[in-house]
């Protein structure tokens, strides 16, 4: 008894070991188990992109009122209504750093405006009453700065649940499960020049939030009225603040780069042109080439945004008109003799693809049909028929196929006349993955239903003869690939 309950725990330990490994998240191996002292603050992934912008030509000084939560959004509460704010309600504060952080912008306050006039109201009456007492005269306050640009805006959307979902498995007392939730946050942001009140330039970004939940659990009896049960796991929030944060970051780098473009403000030339000399050409030259590096990249990554949805899929067209595949695998016959093995089987595919979810092909193929010591015949065939692919414009997609076909079976390869012919219909799933635009690998699983029962010679039962075949292959695309309106569409 002592051997079964060490394999036991042998099992339970291996099964806890594996779980940890398959759900192996930071979360799961970074478990608060004591309290942590105050730190700075955490930078978001996009911080870096801001903070090694260029340095400007001159900075902007730049007045932010409120940047206000504009969605009168609650957090969201499976267990009912929440009276919590679903994003920060500090937004202003997290713009006013990230425009600091930038080195682009001479911020001054303008958030709580009143508090500073009373606190200068304050000063000079003091220094008046000093005055007063002492008969020497106080130097005057300086004149507050007054901005050239107003920054407005606001979060405007808090989209939760935009996309659910998770999987488990449970086998004799063992499993594991997994959740996701994706919520989704929106960022405007403007510049008002105050000279005229002109919008100079508005951006717009969008993060997305992550939720996840993993368990992982073992209940089982190892002996007679002796049950363990045990279970492990994680809850993983990403926070909604960091979330705005790298949105609001993101809002004012595109709006920095937005007005280089424009020709509103330019980047600093730099101390290599002091070493080239500070004439204008040498400025201007160099100034060309920061443009070109960082305006280039930006226009590349907005470039590429037009082309994708709001799940953050690249959608262009990647195949072309015409394209021929090859396929190889397995086929398993099911027909009125048993003991039916699998055999080789092959084919050679012509695609005729449109711009959208359809496609029709024509195939030719042999394979061998084989039960032991019952049946055994070569097969030939040719189908034609319809693809539908679910996600036309991605690297990787599943489809339907399905189509008529003939199948000619022989059982002598030397006969040339020793055949028969059977009409069938055809069904089945697969999967697509472009390694290149031009090239891609596929897996296929289809049903080929014969309307007749005589293609083993034996007539018998209450189905027609079928069989199975599971192929994988390449898909080789022929021609030009579809053009889009945009011949600019990244790859």
């Amino acid at each position: 008894m002592k051997n079964v309950n060490r394999n036991y725990f042998r099992q339970l330990f291996l099964f806890v070991a594996l779980a940890g490994l398959s759900f192996g998240c930071a979360p799961y191996f970074h478990q608060p188990l004591k309290t942590s002292k105050a730190r700075i603050g955490a930078e978001a992934p996009g911080h870096d992109n801001l903070i090694d912008l260029p340095a400007p030509e001159e900075k902007i000084v730049a007045a932010v009122y409120k940047f206000r939560d504009q969605t009168g959004q609650y957090k969201p509460s499976p267990t009912g209504s929440s009276f919590s704010t679903a994003v920060t309600q500090g937004a202003t504060s997290v713009l006013l750093r990230a425009l600091e952080e930038s080195g682009w912008f001479t911020v001054i306050e303008r958030e709580n405006l009143g508090n500073l006039l009373n606190e200068r109201k304050i000063i000079r009456s003091s220094r008046a009453e000093y005055a007063e007492q002492t008969g020497r005269k106080e130097p005057m306050l300086p004149p507050l700065l007054f901005a050239g640009i107003v920054l407005e805006g606001g979060i405007i959307s808090y989209d939760a649940n935009m996309l659910t979902g998770g999987a488990g498995l449970r086998y004799f007392g063992a499993g594991a499960s997994g959740q996701y939730r994706e919520d989704r946050v929106t960022i405007y942001l403007r510049a008002i020049s105050t000279s005229n009140g002109r919008i100079l330039k508005t951006v717009y970004t969008s993060k997305t939030i992550l939720s996840q939940q993993v368990d992982v659990g073992l209940f089982r009896f190892v002996k007679f009225k002796r049950l363990l049960e045990t279970e492990t796991g994680f809850t993983y929030n990403e926070p909604s603040e960091m979330a705005v944060k790298e949105a609001i970051e993101k809002a004012v780098q595109s709006l920095i780069i937005e007005g280089v473009i424009e020709g509103m403000w330019q980047f600093k030339a730099g101390e290599r042109s002091k070493s080239l000399g500070s004439d204008t050409i040498n400025a201007t030259k160099i100034r060309a080439e920061i443009n070109k590096s960082v305006i280039s990249k930006y226009m590349a990554e907005k470039n590429e945004n037009r082309f994708t949805d709001e799940l953050g899929r690249l959608l262009v067209d990647r195949r072309s008109l015409l394209s021929i595949g090859f396929n190889a695998g397995g086929v398993d016959y099911d027909g009125d003799f048993a003991n039916s093995q699998i055999r080789p089987i092959g084919d050679l595919m012509l695609t005729l693809n449109t711009r959208n979810y359809l496609g029709y092909y024509m195939k030719v193929g042999r394979g061998k049909l084989f039960a032991t010591n019952a049946f055994n015949a070569d097969l030939s065939f040719a189908e034609v028929g319809m693809l539908y692919r679910l996600f036309p414009k991605d690297r990787y997609t599943p489809y339907i196929i399905g189509g008529l076909g003939v199948i000619a079976t022989q059982e002598d390869l030397l006969s040339a006349t020793n055949y028969e012919l059977f009409p069938s219909v055809n069904a089945g799933v697969g999967l697509e993955f472009l390694v290149k635009d031009r090239l891609g690998l596929n897996l296929s699983l289809q049903n080929h239903y014969l309307f007749s029962d005589n293609l083993d010679g034996l007539e018998q039962g209450k189905y027609n003869d079928y069989y199975w075949s599971g192929k994988f292959g390449i898909n080789w695309y022929l021609g030009p690939l579809f053009v889009n309106k945009n011949k600019s569409a990244p790859r």
